[in-house]
């Protein structure tokens, strides 16, 4: 119980540190209620992941919302016990009941360990994920996770996705973020990798309106030095 308790409390830590976040992680009663693999999990208990898969257990059983064990390790930031999953045969690319999957739950909660664990063993950067139809990294660009960013484009991201918002990645740390020096780099990066500069909004509006719109006059600079037009 001692064990449990200490994971609730760094859930706790994580999810205020997080802000409002998209997805929806697994809450202290549902990670109390856990049982099998996404006990284990939540308990980073790798000895009990092999005990059960020896037993017959399936790597990639779903709980109530449709989160894995390697999803309930990724939200509690538990690196080895994600590695020891994806070693036993573990869906990298699976998604739950919102169309989340871990790379996006990763990019959400600015962990650049757990995107590098499961980019490496074959996540796929160009899923379209959320109830949005958008991306890892128009996730990670509209919260200024900017290392992410750059791990993301460097992995083969699309640039120029456009969600259901008809929103760009680019576009997204612009109207969503606060002009700050995360979301600045975020955006240099993003139109460094080589994001259409031009591509307008739902409205016809292109990306150096809505930063002069919004005052910030980095990204404006930045993107009049790679061509952008109002």
């Amino acid at each position: 119980m001692k064990t449990l308790a200490l994971t609730l409390t760094i859930f706790f830590g994580i999810l205020s540190s997080a802000g409002a976040i998209a997805q929806t992680a697994p809450s202290p009663a549902e990670i109390d209620g856990y049982s099998g693999l996404h006990r284990a999990a939540a308990l980073n208990e790798a000895g009990i992941i092999r005990q059960l898969l020896k037993q017959g257990a399936d790597i990639d059983t779903r709980d109530g919302h449709g989160r894995t064990a390697l999803m309930v390790a990724a939200y509690l930031r538990h690196y080895d016990m994600a590695r020891a999953l994806i070693d036993a045969g573990a869906d990298v690319n699976a998604l739950d009941a919102d169309r989340y999957d871990v790379i996006t739950i990763a990019a959400v909660a600015d962990d650049p360990e757990i995107l590098r664990i499961v980019l490496e063993a074959g996540g796929d950067p160009t899923l379209v994920t959320s109830p949005y139809d958008g991306t890892a990294l128009i996730a990670a660009a509209h919260l200024g996770h900017d290392e992410v960013v750059r791990i993301l484009i460097e992995a083969g991201a699309p640039l120029d996705h456009v969600n259901n918002l008809a929103w760009t990645a680019l576009i997204e740390s612009i109207v969503l973020g606060d002009g700050g020096p995360r979301h600045v780099r975020s955006l240099q990066a993003i139109v460094e990798g080589g994001a259409d500069v031009n591509l307008a909004d739902g409205r016809g509006v292109r990306p150096l309106t809505l930063a002069r719109q919004r005052g910030y006059d980095e990204m404006v600079q930045i993107l009049e030095s790679h061509g952008a037009r109002p």
